[in-house]
């Protein structure tokens, strides 16, 4: 038996991370199976993978194809349909090239399941299967993983509505997500399966945070400082704009205790106007007047110190979260987490309870909630320890493989592949 996985880029996010535990439970729930990767380049995520013993190749995306997308059309309504038309039209030899290596690479591995696991893999998936009869009854079954929010893209929406007739069933990370999806493609059967995160790894701990001090380029920190720390990629949603606002009211309102502000992440994207730069988020710094309290550290292999390293982690996001994984990762190390509480990432916490809530892109209300919890150690440990629990109970790695068994393996029991890829190697 041969998994094919599609993953859009090479560097290593939330969906990323979402990836790596799904094909680690495959692997458990179907031992003698093979699990391959295509990536467009070696890169974090290439090498999470191979450490977790899953054959990766390589099939770069051009340019062209990568920088597509519906924040690539900005302005009024026809300029911005005509700038992404001009786009689509110079991109067609690049994708129908893109499209014949890949459905080269399909045919060779001869997969029994093809599971991609973002937009523009689903895109590079129905190019490669047009006409070849690699999608629906004639090839193998095709899975969607779902981690965005898909309606609120109308040129992607639209597309992907289409392209969903070819495919056999979708996983989404959220009730929220599912709904947005059905919304989308009513036709498509989707099984919500919440993203799970690593206990061992992800856990409380005590870790010195001078590290992260010196990670951001700190002085020493005076006995008492407060780290609160945003992890994220620089996708302009994320918040990191509001987080620094938030920092100057802090800053402003509340002398009472030494305290620091860490931007932990960086791009991860080709698709222009999409994310900041760190000289953008630099820049807001300065103007707001809190560059000597905020520290920029690039993404770190070691996210769980991270959080360990921090007092308060906050998620800043200004739209809905599909789920918000770096909210779970935070309250599996048992931090005191505030949550901006819309989409999928209302449905991971009680506020007041295991997180504290705030309302997405409100300066005032995520301040309030920072002041509040930086003067009251009590509180933040209490909520940690609630958060610690909760994590362990909802977000288990080890009721995964049960779920993915139950997803695929009514395709081998109803015959619904050839099984010529079987193997027991």
């Amino acid at each position: 038996m041969r998994f094919v996985f599609l993953n859009p880029v090479a560097e290593f996010g939330g969906g990323e991370q979402s990836l790596i535990s799904w094909m680690k439970a495959v692997t458990e729930a179907f031992p003698q199976a093979e699990i391959v990767l295509i990536v467009p380049a070696l890169g974090p995520l290439a090498d999470r993978a191979r450490a977790g013993g899953v054959r990766v190749e390589v099939l770069p995306i051009p340019d062209a194809i990568a920088e597509l997308g519906d924040s690539t059309a900005r302005g009024g309504r026809l300029s911005a349909l005509a700038g992404l038309l001009s786009r689509v039209l110079i991109a067609l030899p690049a994708a129908w090239k893109y499209a014949f290596q890949f459905r080269a690479i399909l045919a060779k591995m001869a997969p029994d399941i093809i599971h991609s696991n973002g937009i523009k893999s689903h895109l590079a998936l129905w190019l490669a299967s047009t006409g070849r009869g690699r999608s629906g009854s004639d090839g193998p079954p095709i899975f969607w993983h779902i981690h965005d929010f898909i309606g609120q893209r109308p040129l992607v929406a639209k597309a992907l509505g289409i392209m969903a007739w070819g495919v056999r069933a979708a996983v989404a990370v959220s009730e929220a997500v599912a709904s947005d999806a059905r919304a989308v493609a009513p036709q498509l059967p989707i099984r919500v399966i919440h993203n799970v995160v690593d206990l061992n790894r992800f856990s409380p701990g005590p870790v010195d945070g001078n590290w992260l001090d010196q990670q951001a380029g700190f002085p020493p920190a005076i006995p008492g400082t407060i780290r609160v720390v945003l992890v994220a990629t620089y996708a302009r949603w994320k918040g990191q704009d509001v987080f620094l606002k938030a920092a100057a009211k802090v800053l402003q309102q509340s002398q009472s205790f030494p305290i620091w502000f860490y931007i932990v992440g960086g791009p991860i994207y080709k698709t222009a106007g999409s994310q900041f730069s760190r000289d953008e988020l630099q820049s807001l710094a300065t103007q707001l007047g809190v560059h000597a309290s905020v520290g920029f550290v690039a993404y770190q292999n070691r996210t769980n110190d991270v959080y360990r390293s921090a007092d308060i982690v906050v998620h800043a996001s200004t739209l809905p979260e599909p789920f918000g994984l770096t909210i779970v990762e935070s309250m599996a190390c048992g931090r005191a987490t505030i949550v901006s509480q819309a989409g999928g990432a209302a449905e991971l916490f009680t506020d007041g309870h295991d997180a504290v809530g705030t309302r997405p892109g409100d300066v005032g209300s995520l301040a309030s909630a920072i002041i509040r919890l930086a003067g009251d150690s009590p509180l933040r440990e209490r909520i940690g320890e609630n958060a610690r629990k909760s994590v362990e109970a909802k977000f288990n790695p080890q009721c995964l493989p049960e779920k993915v068994s139950k997803l695929y393996d009514p395709l081998w029991k109803s015959g619904l592949t050839d099984g010529t890829n079987r193997r027991t190697e």
